[in-house]
């Protein structure tokens, strides 16, 4: 009755927490531009369109599939749910979290290591629906699943694996641990190589059966190779980004990260007995999701998500440490949460507000005619209801010098063939860092030629513009 009662109010002080921590984003339709996207292609996905072959982008279709469901509420109702299922996944990640810590052996933290997690998340651009946030609860499930033990939750982690890698493929070198941990548990218990090589076979089918769902809709569609080159190819012909923008990225992402990595490190220090399996688990877990970051510029905040699991769980061996450490470690947790605040209040003035957006569609309109958003939010086109003229919807894949050759299609050619249709509106933004300055020209050149501006709205810290067509 006693743990039931604790369970309880865990579960209330973690609730509490999360609502606190994102009270300031809900009901926003701006929170991050690829959140915007996504909900953008989960809408038009009711009305008919294939992802990779009407609107294309490299993120998997089960990402796209999540969306759908909340978009199928239309706007605003969407915005809202989206942000609730993206708050009851970071509520069950916390909560496992804590278990998990427990089943380490650092019960006495567990708690503060599910806050941790989710105050850590406004840090990394977290505090929405990012791909992550989502995944990150199927992945610590299928953790809990094998430190349990028996081939069967080892089949059934590898089976949620392969789910999470329908919403985001970099969780493959977390999969990949994930896997070999299973394997070497098994031969140990086993003791037989045919018998372990045959299961391990059993969890790489398992591991990709959602992929290759996905891969089999699009061949039997004759969509094989548009699937292909979204999903496996095109990642590999983007140019590498701005080396400067990079290092500034990953210093910044590792300034947030280190606190929390060195607290998992002095808690994996000493330790022995029945709790150093787990330990041994959660630390290799950390390792491969950090090579899993590593290997991805150009560094965004967002790529460090799915190592906050693990090292949360690890460093509440740290965050729970007696010798008068627990008033060291709330006051971390409090300056955390003051941090992702100030950081969260910032980025809603840089973004702009709902109030701003609202004025911004209001000025596009609802038609007649297309739209055309060459740079600024694609939540327009949700928003006004107005048309597509390329399935090239994202801004930065037409628009940045890193996408040349690597969407495929040639960025000008596809620019000059949507102003050759003549949208009746088109939203550009000012010049950006790492804009292609050939993109912007072309744009620019078609609005002093054919078009007038109708407005500009502040959105944020820029001033967005609305073009009419002049005729």
């Amino acid at each position: 009755m006693y743990a039931r009662s604790g369970s309880r109010r865990q579960f209330l002080l973690i609730l509490l927490v999360a609502l606190a921590a994102r009270a300031i984003t809900f009901g926003n339709p701006v929170l991050h531009v690829d959140e915007e996207f996504y909900y953008f292609v989960g809408n038009a996905m009711w009305h008919g369109a294939l992802p990779f072959v009407d609107v294309w982008d490299r993120k998997p279709v089960g990402l796209f599939l999540l969306y759908a469901v909340p978009a199928a509420l239309g706007y605003p109702a969407g915005i809202w749910t989206y942000q609730a299922l993206a708050l009851a996944s970071v509520v069950f990640t916390a909560l496992m979290i804590a278990r998990l810590a427990t089943r380490a052996g650092f019960a006495r933290g567990a708690t503060l290591a599910a806050i941790a997690y989710i105050l850590w998340l406004d840090l990394l651009g977290g505090q929405g629906g990012q791909a992550p946030v989502f995944y990150n609860s199927l992945m610590i499930l299928a953790a809990a699943l094998i430190l349990r033990g028996g081939r069967w939750r080892g089949a059934a982690a590898m089976a949620l694996v392969g789910v999470a890698l329908q919403i985001k493929y970099s969780v493959v070198f977390e999969g990949i641990f994930f896997g070999l941990w299973l394997l070497a548990a098994d031969y140990r218990r086993a003791g037989s190589v045919v018998r372990t090589a045959a299961y391990g076979l059993g969890l790489i089918a398992l591991a990709l059966l959602p992929t290759l769902a996905a891969a089999a809709y699009y061949a039997f569609h004759g969509e094989w190779q548009a699937f292909l080159y979204a999903n496996f190819l095109s990642i590999f012909a983007r140019k590498t980004s701005d080396h400067r923008e990079s290092l500034v990225n990953a210093a910044q992402l590792i300034l947030i990260v280190s606190p929390l990595v060195a607290m998992a490190w002095a808690s994996f220090r000493g330790g022995r007995g029945e709790h150093q399996p787990a330990r041994r688990f959660v630390g290799f877990w950390l390792v491969a999701a950090i090579i899993g970051v590593a290997l991805f510029p150009p560094w965004f905040d967002h790529y460090a998500l799915p190592l906050l699991v693990p090292a949360c769980i690890a460093a509440a061996g740290f965050l729970g440490a007696g010798h008068g450490r627990g008033k060291a470690s709330l006051a971390i947790l409090l300056v955390v949460a003051l941090g992702g605040q100030i950081l969260l209040t910032a980025l809603r003035a840089g973004r702009g507000t709902p109030a701003q957006f609202a004025a911004l569609a209001a000025s596009v309109g609802r038609g007649p005619g297309c739209l055309y958003v060459y740079s600024g939010n694609t939540m327009l086109y949700v928003v006004t209801g107005r048309c597509t003229l390329s399935r090239y919807i994202v801004p930065a894949h037409l628009g940045r010098t890193r996408e040349v050759g690597a969407i495929g299609v040639d960025q000008e050619t596809e620019i000059r063939r949507i102003l050759a249709r003549h949208p009746a509106v088109v939203v550009m933004r000012p010049p950006y860092t790492g804009e292609r300055p050939q993109s912007h020209a072309i744009v620019e050149q078609a609005m002093k030629a054919d078009y007038v501006v109708a407005d500009r709205r502040p959105m944020g810290s820029e001033m967005i513009s609305v073009y009419r067509l002049n005729r």
